[in-house]
């Protein structure tokens, strides 16, 4: 018994150095060398990436990118819902200047609920009113259990001076302050 037991070992050993890679190349202590690119300086003509992408030299926070829980044009053809929001904040990131997002935990009615928000530009009071909502296919039949859901949105682009307070479904949030760069 001893002797079969060897013998499958031996064989798996000789199976597994069959398999291996053989053409690895050798170790060496010496890091393959780096590329240099020049760094952008204010004024320069924007870099490209390796995707082809442009670096902008501008410091200016890019507004808000469309949002994937934005309006839909064919929302008009679903049924309105309400989103049970249980947590909200406007967060300050760690950055020079400030980056700030708005963060939102809840659940939706069930798994079938779609989470839409709706950020207004600022009032004249300097006041972003966001809608948080669902929306639902009216005909569908779906399990009866909560969703959870946790969002967190940019609140970048606003003009640097006043301060916005952050409105959520009629609650005040928070506010926060644009800095220039």
């Amino acid at each position: 018994m001893l002797r079969f037991l060897f013998s499958g070992l031996l064989l798996m050993g000789w199976l597994m150095a069959a398999c291996a890679p053989t053409n690895l190349a050798p170790a060496t202590d010496t890091p393959p060398p780096l590329a240099t690119l020049p760094l952008p300086t204010p004024g320069s003509t924007p870099l490209p990436t390796p995707t082809g992408d442009v670096i902008s030299n501008d410091p200016t926070p890019a507004p808000n990118p469309p949002s994937a829980y934005a309006p839909q044009p064919g929302d008009k053809t679903l049924t309105r819902g309400e989103a049970f929001v249980q947590d909200m904040g406007v967060l300050i990131l760690e950055s020079f200047p400030p980056q700030f997002q708005l963060s939102l935990v809840g659940t939706l009615p069930t798994p079938c609920h779609q989470l839409r928000v709706a950020v207004a530009p600022p009032d004249a009071r300097n006041q972003i009113v966001v809608e948080v909502y669902t929306v639902v296919e009216p005909n569908l039949a779906c399990i009866q259990v909560l969703a959870p859901f946790e969002v967190t949105l940019p609140l970048n682009g606003y003009p640097v001076g006043p301060t916005y307070s952050v409105v959520v479904n009629g609650a005040v949030v928070g506010e926060f302050t644009p800095q220039a760069p």
